[in-house]
Parts: C-alpha cells; structure tokens; sequence
C-alpha cells in the first residue's frame, strides 16, 4: 500500500479530515519531513497554506532554509507566510533554552495564523484564517522518540501515549509513517529537501535518543521500534482507563469549596494506593511529583502545617486538607505567617503591627483587635466563620457558639455569611470587626501586643 493511500485512511479514519473542504496551515520546516508531507496534502487536494519559522540561528544555512520554502509555495502554487525570530534574544529574557524558546515562538506564531483574526506576519496583505487546522510532520519515529524521552524524564502515565494525532487545533497526519517511508516517498516522487546541520548534533536530548539508544536497542531486539508503537497504542487505551478511576477517585474525595479543594484525611489516607492518588490530586494545583512524599507526610502534622507550590497551599486545617491559592482575595483559607504586615482577602483588607512598647490600652474601635502577641502561635489561618464555631468573647470565661453571639449581636442572614475569623492553633482569635477571644486578651504580663486592622 502506497504511503499516499496510507495518509488518507489516516486522514479519514483517525482525523476525519476531507480533502477539498479542510484548510490547513502546514508547518514547514524544508526537511525531509515536512516536504512530504506539503507533498501529500498537494496530492490529497487538501487546501493548505504553508508556514516557516526562521530563528535566525545557523546563519545563511537559516536563509537557505527559508527560500527554500518560499520554492515550495511557487511549486505548489501556494501562500507562505514567514516569520523572523530573535530567538536568541527571546532565550535570554526568559532565561530558557534555545531549544524551549523556539518552541514557544512558533507555537505562538502558529495559534495566530489559525484563530480568527489577521496574522502577525510580514504579508500585510494576507486574509484572516478562520478555523484552520495547523498540521506538524512528526511521525512514528518523533513518536517514538518521545515515548522515551518521556519515560526517562518520570512523566508518568500521561506521557507514555506519546504525540497525539490532534490536539486542540493542531493536527498530526504522519504518525502512522516511518521515517525510512518518508524518506523512500521523497525519493520516488524526486522531491528535494534541505538537511540541518543541527540535527547531526547528538547535544540535543532528542538527536541522542534518536542516534544512539535507539540504535543500541535494536541490536538487542531488531522490533523495538514496532514494539514501542504498539505499547503506545496500548498506553493510550490504559491511560483512559486509570484517568477514569483517577476522576471517580477524585470525585468522591474532594468538595470544592468556591476555588479551594477540601479533602477530609482520615478518608483520604484510606485510599490505595495512596501515593499514585495524592499525585494525581496535587499534580493539577502546580505540584510535582518529587513533593508527593512531602505532601503523604503533611497528613499527619500539625494543624496549620502547609506546603506550597508556586500557584497554591496544601494547608492541614483541623481534619481537613485544603487546597488553596497563594494568598489572594480570592482565597477561602489564608495562611497568615509571622512577620505579615498586610493581606488581602474577600471580605478587605487586615494591617499586621507588632508592639513591644508594654502598652495595655484597648482600643474601643471593633476594627481594630488588640491581641496578647505571647499567646499568638504561628501560622494563623484566616478563613470565613463556619457552622459549629465557637469562642471565648472577650470578658467571659464561657464558650459561645458564633451563631448565638451574631443572635445577640442582631446580625442578619447576609451579615453572617460576610464575617470572617483568624484562627491560632484551631482556637478563634478574633471574630473580624466583631470581638477578640478572651484567651488573647492583653494583659499586665504581654511583653508584646500584635495589632490587627481591619479595613
């Protein structure tokens, strides 16, 4: 069977693409790979606009590259949009490597050139693309190739499907090809490609697994290829199968509590297994898989331990583990640590002042707490008053449940849903503009006073 009538079954059956009624943007690079396949949607009657990144990296061997296609366009009779990259320049500012910020640029660029709305490129005079699809030449090998990168990197289950054939708007045509297919199509068909220099380099991760471990693997079994692309397909369908248990898992542990996750710990240290499970929750929230340990170990500390992400808190809260973002208004739970001068929350805004003059005046202003700063045991939570509290208003030796407190203090419904508290050691510290517990009162004996306002 003829790799042309391969890519359309695959086109057909896998993508459901028709040819004659889908508009294509091709990524086209002028290597081998790319050219067939400008080469295959031409013969496959594909409407199709041919894109070229030029990175400005490997000097005339880069503008060599770019006439190139600009050939292909003609041959074709064909669009080609080019963008010019500082890529270098783009590395630098974001201080990632070449190899990273090339992709993003040409992803960036790419995504512009398909949703609705003019390009950014050099054509001032080019159309709007509306709805196009953005087709990429990797293959079975790229696939491969990926398959084990991504294994060696830890990725997980997620990572061990490989590249998929669509992804958002970006399609794939050429995963069912070899490139050895590719590359005796080309030459059939006496089509002329240009070769990177680059990609005789084995510094990059990807030209090493493709020069070396690949090489070395098929003198110990000759199928490994065909091996690895059938345990891709199986990886695929395994992987459907765990993120379903994963979702039903989840599901039936976490209650989402407006953007926070509240899981209660004695049922999820039930759960096995356990780590797989935990990953699989704190993944999602910006944590990675080396602090999946770290996170098993915070079930059993103190109330108030956390851990943090760059996005968000793991924070043990009483029996609860909470998942929240960094302080932000529009966290529920805040942890507040020693040294906080201001934070801001949904219901405003609380100023942190620590005194060590001795004073023992109160203030008569209920937005302004005066609190024993001995008593204080860091971090403190900041969250909104809950069914079943309760505390020790300031000046009684008896508990009162928050709810007969707003009773007395004639709160209506709304009033009560907008009153938050601070919390020491799972012991209400101040009811926010309301009452300060009599635990933390000020006394004779305070070597300091912490001076909370609110606004």
């Amino acid at each position: 069977m003829s790799i042309l009538i391969k890519f359309l079954q695959y086109c057909k059956q896998e993508l459901k693409l028709v040819p004659h009624q889908t508009k294509l943007v091709l990524a086209v690079s002028g290597g081998v790979d790319s050219v067939v396949l400008a080469d295959l949607c031409h013969q496959a009657g594909f409407q199709f606009v041919i894109a070229h990144c030029n990175f400005q990296l490997r000097g005339a061997e880069s503008t060599r590259d770019e006439d190139f296609v600009r050939s292909l366009g003609e041959k074709y009779n064909k669009e080609v949009v080019v963008k010019h990259f500082d890529t270098k320049a783009y590395a630098e500012a974001n201080k990632c490597s070449i190899q990273v910020a090339a992709r993003e640029l040409r992803y960036e660029w790419f995504e512009s050139l398909t949703i609705n709305r003019r390009p950014l490129t050099e054509a001032d005079s080019l159309p709007p693309f509306r709805g196009w699809g953005l087709v990429t030449a990797h293959h079975a090998d790229d696939n491969i190739e990926t398959l084990l990168l991504n294994f060696f990197r830890g990725t997980g289950i997620s990572g061990l499907h490989g590249i998929l054939p669509k992804q958002g708007n970006i399609i794939r045509p050429l995963l069912f090809a070899k490139r050895e297919e590719m590359v005796a199509y080309a030459k059939e068909q006496n089509l002329i490609w240009v070769e990177d220099s680059s990609n005789a380099s084995d510094k990059y991760s990807r030209n090493f697994v493709r020069h070396q471990v690949v090489p070395l693997m098929k003198t110990i079994y000759p199928q490994v290829e065909t091996n690895l692309l059938g345990n891709i397909e199986r990886f695929k369908e395994i992987e459907l199968i765990y993120n379903a248990s994963v979702a039903q898992t989840k599901a039936k542990l976490m209650e989402i509590k407006g953007n926070e996750s509240h899981i209660p710990i004695l049922k999820l240290k039930k759960q096995t297994p356990l780590k797989t499970i935990i990953f699989e929750i704190i993944k999602d929230f910006g944590f990675a898989a080396t602090q999946t340990e770290e996170a098993i170990k915070l079930l059993d500390a103190a109330n108030g331990s956390f851990m943090a992400s760059a996005a968000h808190r793991l924070i043990i809260n009483r029996n609860w583990l909470i998942i929240a973002p960094l302080q932000s208004e529009e966290a529920i739970n805040i942890l507040i640590e020693e040294g906080t001068k201001k934070i801001a929350f949904a219901g405003g805004t609380l100023m942190f002042e620590t005194d060590y003059t001795h004073s023992t005046q109160l203030s008569t202003d209920a937005t302004i707490a005066t609190l024993n700063a001995d008593e204080i045991k860091y971090p403190l939570l900041l969250r909104p008053y809950k069914q079943g509290d309760y505390f020790y208003p300031l000046g009684m030796l008896k508990k009162k449940k928050l709810s007969k407190f707003f009773i007395d203090q004639k709160l209506s419904k709304t009033d009560k849903e907008r009153v938050w508290v601070i919390e020491s050691e799972k012991r209400i510290v101040w009811v926010i503009g309301l009452r300060i517990d009599n635990r933390f009162r000020l006394k004779p004996s305070s070597s300091s006073q912490l001076v909370v306002k609110y606004l």
